[in-house]
């Protein structure tokens, strides 16, 4: 089993290539004619990326370790997560939601970083840090890969309060 921390490890993002990509060999005309050369338009699909533009890409437990935590503050519904959790997760999620298990007065809870580890192929199961002013808190979670190829959450629970 391998652990790796993903907040801490993400690069700074890079600029783009000195070339210019659409423009290559001794042809001048643009290989993409949907927008004009240079434009950078997130509307439109580019098939011109940087090489390492995919690395930048948010991973699924970053994404639900914000999902669940906007659901937990009370920032988003509960029920926006129906579609990302399978099982009892979602169950569990709306009591922990319920009785407002990372509401707090004063400062706003914020994500310090997230690890995870895959015990097998389709699964992974996470852990985030959870500071809420000086104090620090947890949350793990799994994510399952679902024969649509979508990731849910099938289990979710907090540190001790």
């Amino acid at each position: 089993m391998h652990k790796v921390m993903t907040r801490a490890a993400h690069p700074p993002p890079t600029a783009p290539p000195a070339t210019d990509p659409v423009r290559t060999g001794p042809r001048s005309t643009p290989r993409n004619r949907s927008r004009p050369p240079g434009r950078r338009d997130a509307r439109r699909p580019t098939t011109d990326r940087p090489p390492g533009a995919d690395a930048a890409q948010p991973r699924p437990t970053d994404l639900f370790a914000d999902r669940l935590l906007a659901v937990l503050t009370g920032r988003r519904p509960i029920h926006s997560m129906l579609r990302h959790t399978a099982g009892p997760a979602y169950d569990e999620l709306a009591r922990l939601a319920e009785h407002g298990a990372l509401r707090e007065t004063g400062a706003a809870p914020v994500i310090r970083d997230v690890g995870y580890c895959v015990p097998r192929p389709g699964a992974v199961e996470a852990f985030a840090r959870i500071a809420t002013g000086e104090r620090l808190s947890a949350m793990a979670f799994r994510l399952e890969r679902s024969p649509d190829r979508r990731w849910r959450c099938t289990a979710v629970d907090l540190g001790p309060r």
